[in-house]
């Protein structure tokens, strides 16, 4: 009687174990949109900061790198989300492809597995050093407007948050259902500052 052959392995249980497909989401401010950075991406898992770039203290982004192991794949809109400075930039993407994680950059359309081309290493460079430069381009225009306003008289600078009583104040304008634009007006605060305080 002939041998009967041995039924094939199906190639789901032979494939490598696929890791989780994790975004990193960044916004400057509580006001900023943070919907559509990774719009139409699907992802298993989404740590999202709302604070500045300017160093790598951001409590989801140590979450993150905390979180992802060897496998995974994170995905990032942009370079300047995950970093402003090109050091940063560049330590934080060593330090993922180094312990096997891809990382994508949705706009830039660049993936880095830590067996990048030299041109793929150049392009994070240049396009970390051109983020790194316009941030410190938009602190010097600010420092000079500020310089400018102050020799006129009119730079009365940063506008006062909350105390107490204010938060209190526009969690019942909230409560009425008073824009939160109006609110921001009658009680002297940005909208940025009214979102914050309200989220707090």
């Amino acid at each position: 009687m002939p041998k009967q052959p041995k039924p094939l392995t199906p190639a789901a249980s032979r494939a490598t174990p696929q890791g989780q497909r994790v975004g990193y989401v960044r916004v400057s401010s509580a006001g900023q949109n943070d919907a559509r950075q990774l719009d139409g991406v699907a992802l298993d898992k989404t740590f999202m900061d709302k604070a500045s770039g300017k160093d790598t203290q951001r409590p989801q982004l140590q979450a993150m790198l905390s979180h992802v192991r060897a496998g995974d794949h994170l995905f990032v809109h942009s370079m300047d989300r995950l970093a402003r400075s090109l050091g940063d930039l560049e330590g934080i993407v060593k330090g993922l492809t180094s312990k096997g994680v891809a990382v994508t950059f949705t706009k830039q359309g660049m993936t880095f597995t830590g067996e990048d081309s030299p041109m793929n290493t150049l392009m994070l460079q240049l396009l970390g050093a051109v983020g790194q430069f316009e941030r410190e381009l938009i602190r010097e225009r600010q420092r000079e407007g500020i310089a400018i306003a102050k020799t006129k008289g009119v730079y009365k600078g940063r506008k006062p948050s909350l105390d107490e009583a204010g938060k209190a104040r526009a969690r019942e304008m909230v409560a009425q259902g008073t824009p939160k634009a109006h609110i921001a007006e009658t009680l002297g605060v940005s909208r940025s500052t009214l979102y914050a305080a309200l989220a707090a």
